[in-house]
């Protein structure tokens, strides 16, 4: 292979603002992971965290909206959702009491994905969330 040949595919969605728009983001997931035995833990993931930015920042007010990208190669799959910014606190992982109604939606993210990033810009955070496949480049299992 070239060494600038790239095996990795993105693609990326902004959705308005609006709580119907997490099943698109869900649904947009599941058909572009189609048969990779991650589709299920990404299509979660994307849901939480299109989800917490409607919920938490600009973006779920009447002008706003968030974006998506996902990332796919052969080692690991990159779901990001950046917002329209707006937050008073950084989004964090929450320990909650077995009766909480909220707040557990991070902590589950970062249960399932393998890292978890936060990056604060001037218009908003994104949050990005990687799931390993388990095999290195030439295809040999970790």
């Amino acid at each position: 292979m070239h060494e600038y040949t790239s095996t990795a595919r993105v693609w990326g969605l902004t959705c308005p603002g609006f709580p119907e728009e997490v099943s698109r983001a869900r649904r947009w997931t599941r058909d572009i992971l189609r048969g990779s035995p991650l589709a299920e833990d990404a299509e979660l993931i994307v849901s939480e965290l299109s989800a917490n930015a409607i919920l938490h920042t600009a973006s779920g007010l009447e002008s706003g909206s968030f974006h998506l990208a996902l990332a796919v190669s052969p080692q690991v799959i990159a779901l990001s959702v950046s917002d329209d910014g707006g937050a008073t606190t950084a989004p964090k992982a929450e320990h909650q009491d077995q009766d909480a109604e909220h707040g557990r939606g991070l902590g589950m993210v970062s249960t399932i994905a393998h890292r978890v990033v936060v990056h604060d810009s001037d218009s908003g955070r994104t949050v990005t969330a990687e799931l390993f496949t388990g095999h290195r480049a030439g295809g040999h299992p970790c």
